[in-house]
């Protein structure tokens, strides 16, 4: 390949790095590091409700402020998806201080197009209609059609998700996941008409540790019922979920498929490692996904990788498949531009961009012993814009010894959260 496909993307990165600060953080006006605080106030906030914002927040009364811990409620603020923008002020009173918390929402409600980037039916786009902060609550409600563009209206998919950190004031997560699906599977050279009612439960037992549960049941047409539950657990030292800086995030899961008296019966073992690591305004990843089975999975059910949200080397195809399958991933992104917010007629939303290039490792195998001729390696690079809801829009290019050729890819979402998707 020649290497003057790349010139431009490192005469850029150099630019913005000798033309960018080093800083990230956030820092209250006219607060004091080491000082206690006084009373927590709230401003900004019209629809949501004040103790979904005191519940994230370390800065309470009697504890002392310093901008680190400010940086830290921030952090945790923002992965709620529902502010644009967050600002701090202090008021000395005494050998106190009052904080003053400025939180500018995000427009909630969302009619809007709908799109979705699958290595398996490639973009898909319809109409959603979605609301982030249902009753002030936190909870995300959105329904959703979307079709396929080649051929158009060939394969549709119907959904409903409504979703929230927290469940009757305990901090359980859960995610609730309603879908139709009426597609041909060129991967899998079947039609998929299919329903799927999925739940998903995160209790967090304490700050770092989390017990999870999942349930679901689809109904395949033509090929039956196809219940299936999970028992996991999870230890997540990130400062946010989304667009993560630092700490680590491991997982472990068990999962039955199906059942001994039906055609589709095994075990899944699963384990989720993702780790940051930020110097300036570098920041660098790195993720391990394995999924292992034990028993019959059908062949609507096998991996397959190539894509955004798989393997940034190669597009998908029916001829590279396994029963098993591991994804790794080193990425190091600089951001350019740091998120900020904007309004436009009165709409609030926040943006960032980050500059990305990275290394993509894939596995897929069947009961056969693993080895390296199962293995499949590519570089990329490209540009994220990071915005509200979507986490993030992706545009890379990538290009794998075994193609010969550069590939550009287009995702939505974080790939670590995408190659979890079922359908991806």
């Amino acid at each position: 390949m020649d290497k003057s496909f790349f010139r431009p993307f490192a005469l850029l990165l150099l630019a913005s790095a000798l033309a960018a600060p080093a800083v990230f953080g956030y820092a209250g006006e006219g607060c004091k590091d080491g000082t206690p605080i006084g009373t927590v106030s709230l401003e900004g906030m019209t629809r949501t409700k004040p103790h979904v914002v005191l519940r994230e927040l370390s800065m309470k009364s009697g504890v002392a402020y310093s901008d680190s811990l400010f940086t830290a409620d921030a952090r945790r603020l923002e992965s709620l998806d529902l502010f644009s923008d967050i600002k701090l002020s202090c008021v000395q009173e005494g050998d106190q201080q009052n904080i003053v918390l400025q939180l500018t929402e995000i427009f909630p409600f969302i009619p809007a197009p709908a799109g979705k980037k699958t290595d398996q039916d490639g973009w898909m786009l319809g109409g959603a209609l979605a609301y982030l902060n249902l009753f002030g609550e936190d909870i995300r409600s959105e329904i959703q059609y979307r079709t396929s563009l080649d051929p158009l209206f060939d394969n549709n998919e119907y959904a409903i998700y409504t979703s929230s950190p927290w469940l009757f004031g305990l901090p359980v997560g859960w995610n609730i996941e309603l879908l139709r699906t009426d597609s041909y599977d060129e991967l899998r050279n079947f039609h998929n008409a299919s329903w799927l009612a999925d739940l998903d439960l995160e209790w967090n037992f304490t700050q770092r540790f989390a017990l999870l549960v999942s349930g679901a049941y689809r109904y395949m047409e033509k090929f039956g019922h196809v219940p299936e539950g999970g028992l996991g657990i999870s230890f997540d030292t990130r400062d946010s979920p989304l667009d993560s800086r630092r700490g680590t995030y491991d997982e472990i899961m068990l999962t039955r498929v199906g059942a001994h008296d039906l055609p589709e019966n095994f075990f899944e073992i699963l384990t989720d490692f993702r780790g940051y690591y930020t110097a300036g305004r570098f920041i660098s990843g790195l993720s391990a996904l394995f999924r292992y089975r034990f028993g019959h999975a059908e062949f609507f059910d096998r991996f397959h990788h190539g894509g955004a949200n798989t393997f940034r080397g190669a597009d998908a195809d029916t001829s590279r498949h396994g029963k098993h399958e591991s994804l790794l991933n080193f990425e190091e992104r600089f951001v350019l531009l740091e998120r900020r917010p904007a309004s436009v007629v009165g709409i609030n939303f926040f943006y960032g961009v980050q500059l990305v290039a990275g290394l993509d490792g894939s596995f897929l195998w069947d009961d056969s012993d693993l080895d390296w001729s199962e293995y499949s390696g590519a570089v990329y690079g490209g540009i994220h814009l990071l915005i509200p809801a979507l986490d993030r829009i992706r545009i890379e290019v990538g290009y794998a010894p075994d193609t010969g050729e550069p590939k550009i890819f287009v995702g939505l979402f974080e790939k670590n959260v995408s190659q979890r998707w079922r359908s991806r």
